[in-house]
């Protein structure tokens, strides 16, 4: 079956994503961009296997359909991909990507005009024309262009030059084999920052291991950061779309307090204009920021997707969700892991400050927050099952702490008094249950996911 994710189209090499099914899906796509009055179409493609191969598959289906095409001059970043589609106003774009998945995946990400991820309407219109005609092939032309360097001028100018110049930083950057690698180098090259990176080459493999730049997966980066006796290290993933931040002291930043620091600066010393979008699995220090910033938040079910949604209605300053993704109203509606670390760095030189510091600062300020999240493998239909049941039980307290309320919007949340909270969340895909925890000291985060599994179990 091929089946639309919460971004996109993700299968496995060989198995169900083979040419076959991705000339199925882009005729699909073909007559529902059709629909739409689309003819111009830019393609982007990732570092992955055969990745290029795939795209250029893809450029063969829509150019026998008699649109205008035009394909990366090599390996590009999801970001850069979507700005892409904005600013050389194209009617779509495509990306080959499956961003931070293992080696086995890849995938298909439709981009729209505004430079985002597709809405739903679009996604489900293009799901239901799936195998419906014959696929159109046998002709291929496209011009190339570099999308990553508009995309790195783009970048450029949303920053004063002397800002990188405030003092000497030393930044080591993990771009986990994939789509960042030399980006940042390109950007600070005229700056006080001295840039050690890690993991730069291509390798289909990733190391061995996902190229998502969460906890478990950055201990290079982490070992680099106190060896070389870096300020601060950076990493992103697959298709860069995501951002991990490891202090001076080698410790890795939870993507919750990421969340926090971005959002801070943004509205508060960047003054940029608009609200805030967190969704359900994102963290409580975003209300409190929210109430003392005088900003209106929305809260939405997980996946960026649904953030960019209201980033299309209405003024947003910043949005985000727990798994390292951010988004930023001055820039486009998507997630940009690349910019993110920009202002990370941008954030240390006008604070003269460590990150450990800043973080500390943020935490005396709005208060503490820990996070723990536990993705547990459940039989079959197990997780979907269990949220149910969670849904039908009538409580006041939970491992022996006060329910404030319950949220039912996207899995279960429970949020106590203290707004720590625990989510229950089933995934779409894959017999996973996805168990969330946040709280203001690990011991209580630890015990509410404890008791969280016991339950499961």
């Amino acid at each position: 079956m091929i089946k639309f994710g919460t971004d996109g189209f993700r299968g496995v090499i060989g198995d169900n994503y083979t040419f076959e099914n991705l000339r199925k899906i882009a005729q699909a796509h073909v007559d529902s961009l059709k629909e739409r009055k689309g003819k111009k179409v830019v393609i982007g493609y990732d570092t992955r296997f055969m990745s290029r191969d795939f795209a250029l598959v893809v450029a063969e289906v829509f150019s026998s359909n008699g649109f205008e095409v035009v394909l990366s001059k090599g390996t590009t970043t999801t970001p850069a991909l979507s700005f892409a589609v904005k600013h050389l106003k194209f009617d779509e774009g495509v990306i080959i990507t499956a961003s931070h998945n293992g080696y086995r995946y890849n995938g298909y990400k439709i981009k729209a005009k505004y430079g985002g991820p597709a809405t739903e309407d679009i996604v489900k219109d293009v799901e239901s024309k799936i195998g419906k005609v014959d696929v159109k092939t046998g002709y291929l032309s496209y011009e190339e262009k570099d999308l990553q360097s508009i995309y790195i001028d783009r970048l450029k100018s949303f920053f004063d030059p002397n800002i990188f110049k405030q003092r000497h930083i030393k930044l080591v950057h993990d771009p986990m084999y994939a789509t960042s690698a030399n980006v940042y180098n390109r950007i600070l090259e005229d700056s006080f920052i001295t840039i050690e990176s890690i993991n730069n080459w291509r390798d289909p493999y990733f190391g061995g291991h996902h190229p998502e730049p969460i906890d478990k997966n950055l201990s290079l980066l982490k070992a680099k950061v106190l060896t070389v006796g870096a300020d601060v290290g950076i990493a992103n993933d697959g298709d860069s779309d995501r951002v991990g931040i490891v202090d001076e002291n080698g410790s890795f930043i939870s993507t919750q307090v990421l969340y926090a620091l971005l959002l801070l600066h943004t509205v508060r010393n960047r003054n940029e204009e608009g609200s805030i979008v967190k969704t359900v699995s994102t963290t409580y220090l975003a209300d409190r920021i929210a109430e003392k910033e005088k900003r209106k938040i929305h809260k939405t079910p997980v996946g960026f997707k649904h953030v960019a949604d209201i980033m299309l209605k209405e003024k947003v300053a910043f949005g985000g969700e727990e798994s390292g993704g951010y988004g930023f109203g001055f820039h486009i509606p998507e997630r940009d892991g690349i910019l993110s670390g920009l202002l990370i760095l941008e954030m240390m030189n006008l604070y003269s400050k460590s990150i450990s510091e800043i973080v500390k600062d943020l935490f005396k300020e709005f208060g503490e927050a820990h996070y723990r999240r536990e993705d547990l493998k459940v039989e079959g239909n197990k997780g979907v099952e269990f949220v149910k049941k969670m849904k039908d039980i009538e409580t006041t307290e939970f491992a022996g702490f006060k329910i404030r309320e319950i949220d039912k919007a996207d899995g279960v949340k429970v949020i106590l008094e203290d707004d720590s909270w625990i989510l229950f969340r089933a995934s779409g895909t894959e017999p996973v249950l996805r168990i969330y925890a946040e709280a203001p000291s690990t011991e209580k985060v630890d015990r509410l996911i404890d008791n969280s599994i016991s339950m499961v179990e």
